[in-house]
């Protein structure tokens, strides 16, 4: 059978294992393929393959339950549901996303896009099964790196509360999350997949075996239990904590042999309560740059599959938003001994690996659990440290509460850098920064900037570590700066609440919020070649406004259009708007953002269009929101 052939995973029923294994080469040949060419996550899937073969061997995928713990390692799993025709479109407008998606697939059973959520997904389904008086299977594939996350370890301490309830947990052991992973539970499952026993049972003893004269392949089922125990006996602390927890532990297992998972998950499936079956994987399996460079790999632009090298740009670009922080916060950590930077298992992405490289005791990774680096954050900050937490925006969300609560309340000066703010592309719904404006504008204490170019980018940032009167954020985009020059030292804060008049004109005032302050001077120089001639204000700060700015301006020119790269319900937008009402300055005002919608996946510049947020479609819109062009007129725009 050729995978190509495979529509549906029961196909796999009954493959010998040198089928699966035919097969397993076949995912790895696609995946590898797909991603050099388009992009997209290498390691995590490839790691999994062997993994996702024996499983779904042993489930019939019409009744039984897999739920994903991040779809980033799923990608043999679509291949094998289906989407092998179409997966040459993977992360692109229109086409396969590249995490889960129940509307895609009916083998898809649970979306997510963060890491920790796949126990307590599952076990809500095998409860609802039992609530029903059914009996399919459930399945929740987590990777070790998850456990970092305190939901999962909130799942596990209610599973094994729930002896009755039949779940099955695969947890596979890589070592990674994006980054090596940190934290006592990863330390603690290395040391056991790594000891000498360990090594010498996995590697050694069944090879041994089948070299005994008279013996070669007639003890293999005993061999099997006499490996399983005598595992056991060699790391019985393992066990002994799920166990203890409610679970029946198995493994560690192989994760690329066959027949050790085949065996394996076929007796978890036959045990009562839940279960934890302990896989050990490699990411990157099967390609050995992937498998050097785990890290580097985790996720790839196109690249050329010889070398491992990415595809060379057509042009040079600006550095990275990210790049810009990791340098400019590590200059200043230079001089001030208490600024602390705080990543949750993201320091290639924020770029505080920069920091980690120059000053490792000023940085600190928490691994998967948001929350916690939240309240870590606001215990430094009552001890007098500046402590910089540098999470995506959308990864912020999972710790709101402690915003709230710990932060906000108290009062706290935690500086929140959110990478990632706006529309990011090829990941899609999950992971597009688009309500941090909304959900950080409510809080009481907070104060919000966002920069115009990389330039100013640098100034905020001594803003907010020099700031002490409570919490502080800045928002920033995905991908490099618009080219303005940077300066390598001599930063000086921005006042705080004060905007910059940036253009001048009398038709119209475009009060715009960091990535579109940009956009509105181009969308304004194409509204003056219709003879409207508009005033742009770069806000800096979405709270606290600069009503001193904006409120006479409005008042004298008599439209306002704001412009901003999040959601419009609760946004920067309904904060100009809010700000005109209570001043009783009673203008037309046009909020120009993204709808209350999801943004599905695709390039950045294809979902900027698609929202309307590109400079000809608001000059367009605003030419015809305040009837000042003529049809003829309007076609110049296009």
């Amino acid at each position: 059978m050729h995978l190509s052939d495979v529509a549906h995973p029961n196909q796999l029923h009954g493959l010998s294992i040198n089928q699966l294994e035919q097969i397993a080469r076949q995912i790895r040949e696609k995946h590898l393929q797909t991603i050099a060419a388009t992009g997209g996550h290498l390691g995590p899937g490839l790691g999994v393959v062997e993994l996702t073969l024996a499983l779904y061997q042993t489930l019939d995928l019409d009744r039984d339950k897999v739920v994903w713990d991040v779809g980033h390692q799923a990608y043999p799993h679509k291949l094998i549901t289906g989407r092998y025709g179409r997966f040459h479109t993977l992360r692109q407008k229109d086409g396969i996303a590249g995490y889960l998606k129940r509307c895609e697939s009916k083998f898809d059973h649970f979306g997510a896009g963060h890491a920790s959520t796949s126990i307590s997904a599952a076990l809500g389904m095998a409860i609802a099964r039992d609530a029903k008086n059914d009996d399919y299977k459930v399945v929740a594939v987590i990777g070790d790196g998850a456990l970092t996350g305190g939901m999962a370890l909130e799942a596990i301490n209610h599973a094994g509360h729930l002896p009755d309830t039949n779940l099955v947990v695969v947890l596979n052991d890589n070592e990674m999350s994006i980054s090596p992973n940190v934290g006592a539970i990863p330390r603690y499952l290395n040391k056991m997949r790594l000891s000498p026993p360990m090594q010498f049972l996995t590697d050694r003893l069944e090879e041994d075996f089948k070299h005994l004269p008279f013996v070669g392949e007639t003890l293999t089922p005993e061999l099997t239990r006499i490996k399983e125990g005598m595992k056991r006996l060699a790391v019985p602390k393992v066990g002994a904590v799920f166990e203890e927890l409610g679970f029946t532990y198995m493994g560690p297992v192989d994760g690329h042999n066959l027949e050790e998972l085949l065996a394996s998950f076929n007796r978890a499936h036959q045990m009562t309560g839940p279960v934890l079956v302990h896989v050990a994987t490699t990411k990157g399996k099967g390609y050995a740059i992937a498998e050097k460079d785990q890290v580097g790999y985790h996720a790839q632009s196109p690249f050329d599959l010889v070398t491992g090298k990415a595809k060379p740009s057509n042009k040079p670009k600006p550095p990275s938003y990210s790049k810009v922080f990791g340098e400019t916060l590590s200059t200043l950590a230079e001089n001030d001994g208490r600024i602390m930077g705080i990543t949750a298992a993201m320091a290639t992405g924020t770029g505080l690996d920069i920091l980690q490289k120059r000053l490792p005791h000023q940085y600190i990774d928490v691994g998967i659990a948001e929350q916690h680096a939240i309240t870590l954050a606001a215990g430094m900050a009552c001890e007098g440290m500046r402590p910089v937490a540098a999470i995506y925006s959308t990864f912020l969300q999972r710790a709101f509460d402690q915003i709230v609560h710990d932060v906000c309340i108290q009062k706290l000066p935690v500086f929140f850098c959110l990478d990632r703010a706006g529309i990011v592309g090829a990941d899609g719904p999950t992971h597009q920064g688009l309500y941090d404006i909304a959900y950080l504008r409510c809080l009481p204490n907070m104060v919000l900037m966002a920069p115009k170019d990389e330039a100013e980018f640098q100034r905020m940032i001594v803003t907010g570590v020099n700031y002490t009167d409570g919490p502080i954020a800045v928002r920033y985009p995905r991908g490099s700066g618009i080219g303005a020059p940077l300066m390598e030292e001599g930063w000086e804060p921005l006042p705080i609440g004060k905007g910059e008049l940036v253009r001048q004109g009398d038709s119209l005032l475009m009060v715009a919020y960091g990535t579109m302050v940009n956009t509105a001077l181009q969308a304004a120089e194409i509204l003056s070649e219709h003879g409207v001639e508009a005033t742009v204000i770069n806000a800096r700060f979405a709270k606290p406004l600069d009503t001193e700015l904006i409120l006479p301006l409005a008042q004298q020119i008599g439209r306002v259009a704001t412009l901003e790269e999040g959601c419009l319900p609760g946004g920067f937008g309904t904060a100009v708007a809010e700000a005109l009402m209570d001043a009783g300055i009673t203008v037309p005002v046009t909020r120009i953002g993204v709808p209350d919608a999801l943004v599905d996946h695709a390039t950045p510049a294809e979902s900027m269009a698609a929202v309307g947020l590109t400079s000809n479609q608001i000059a367009e819109r605003l030419l015809q929101q305040f009837s000042v062009d003529t049809p003829a007129e309007r076609s110049k725009v296009h």
